[in-house]
């Protein structure tokens, strides 16, 4: 009888965890042609994170996207550090400035985690832009 609480709590919380976003493990590197100080800089952030020193990381990345706020990865990189440290309102911006800086990164887009946090913004990236000039707009 006393088993009874124990199961129906567990299966609970199995069922709590398996509706929540999986947070990448993993982060990306800086892509071809950066300068190689802020790729030494970035991957400095990523050795961080892979030793899940998340706020050391973030740290790094903060950084990195203060000296090339243009750069995705960076944005992206700093946005799972700072979801790993439960800071989902900060991230958010980050996943956001990372899908809006990378349209055509799938690794971003695809993210559960990105669309779980940002709604995905129904973008199709499939779609050809409104901005093409190829697209008639109909």
């Amino acid at each position: 009888m006393s088993l009874m609480p124990w199961l129906m709590t567990l299966i609970l919380l199995a069922g709590c965890a398996s509706a929540m976003p999986q947070i990448p493990a993993t982060v990306l590197s800086a892509p071809a042609g950066t300068n190689a100080e802020i790729n030494a800089q970035l991957e400095r952030g990523n050795a961080l994170f892979a030793s899940r020193d998340w706020a050391g990381a973030e740290k790094v990345y903060r950084e990195v996207v203060s000296f090339e706020p243009s750069m995705a990865e960076a944005h992206y990189n700093l946005a799972v550090a700072l979801d790993h440290q439960g800071k989902q309102a900060d991230a958010r911006k980050h996943y956001v400035e990372a899908a809006n800086l990378a349209p055509g990164n799938k690794v971003i887009w695809d993210s559960p985690v990105f669309h779980e946090r940002t709604g995905g913004y129904g973008h199709n990236i499939e779609r050809p832009s409104f901005q093409d000039p190829s697209h008639k707009g109909y």
